[in-house]
C-alpha cells in the first residue's frame, strides 16, 4: 500500500507567483488615472470627426462605438459625485444625440446664419442652468432653467424661459419643459452626461464664461 507524507512545515498557500489576494485582484477593476485617460482619450479620439454628432445620425456604427466608449468611461466614474461645484462651468458641445440641437446647428444657414459654440452654462450656486446655441456674431437663443442637484451625479431642471435675441431685438419664448440629466463622468477638461430621453452629450471647458 502506497503511504502518503506531510510535510508539516510546508505552506498550503499556493506559490506566490500564482496567488493573487482579493486585493490585488479588486485592483485590477478599481478605477485608476491611466485607465480614465485611456478611456477619455478613445472618446475623443472617436467623436473628433462627427461634426458635433451631424455624421453620427447616418452611421449606427459609428454610434454604437462612441456608446461603448461613453459606457466605458461611466463605468469608471460609478459612484462619483459630479453635482458638487466642479459642475459650475460654461460647457462647450463636442458631440451629442440630441436631435433638437442637432437640426439647429445643420438648418441654421436656412435664416442667412450659422451656428456657432452651442454652450451649457450650469451655475450649482445659483441653481441655475442655460443652454445657449450661438449664431455668430451677435445673434444667440437661449433657455433659461432652474436646477436641483440629487447627488451624486443626477441634476432636475425645468425650463422657466427662452430668447432669441439679435444685435437689434429681443424676441422672448415661452418655457417648454423638465427633465433631468446625469454627468455620468467629470475631470478638469470634459463631462459626459446621459439625460432622461436617453440622449448623450460631450462637453469640454469653454476657455471663456458665458454671460447673458
Amino acid at each position: 500500500m502506497a503511504t502518503i507524507r506531510y510535510n508539516a512545515g510546508a505552506s498550503l498557500r499556493p506559490p506566490s507567483s500564482r496567488f493573487r489576494s482579493p486585493t490585488c485582484i479588486l485592483s485590477f477593476f478599481r478605477p485608476t488615472k491611466s485607465k480614465s485617460a485611456r478611456a477619455k482619450s478613445d472618446l475623443l479620439s472617436l467623436i473628433s470627426d462627427q461634426d458635433r454628432g451631424l455624421k453620427t445620425q447616418s452611421d449606427p456604427s459609428k454610434r454604437a462605438e462612441i456608446i461603448s466608449a461613453i459606457d466605458a468611461l461611466e463605468f469608471l466614474g460609478e459612484g462619483s459625485v459630479t453635482t458638487g461645484k466642479s459642475l459650475s462651468a460654461t460647457w462647450r458641445m463636442l458631440w451629442t444625440t440630441e436631435k433638437e440641437q442637432l437640426f439647429i446647428i445643420k438648418n441654421a444657414g436656412l435664416f442667412g446664419t450659422k451656428a456657432g459654440d452651442v454652450l451649457q452654462v450650469i451655475d450649482v450656486e445659483e441653481m441655475r442652468l442655460n443652454n445657449v446655441i450661438t449664431f455668430p456674431p451677435t445673434g444667440v437663443f437661449f433657455v433659461r432653467s432652474t436646477i436641483e442637484p440629487e447627488p451624486p451625479q443626477r441634476v432636475n431642471f425645468k425650463f422657466t424661459s427662452a430668447v432669441l435675441r439679435s444685435s437689434d431685438r429681443e424676441i422672448p419664448l415661452p418655457p417648454f419643459g423638465q427633465g433631468w440629466f446625469e454627468s455620468v463622468y467629470l475631470d478638469d477638461d470634459i463631462r459626459v452626461a446621459k439625460d432622461i430621453r436617453g440622449d448623450y452629450l460631450v462637453v469640454e471647458r469653454a476657455p471663456y464664461s458665458w454671460t447673458e
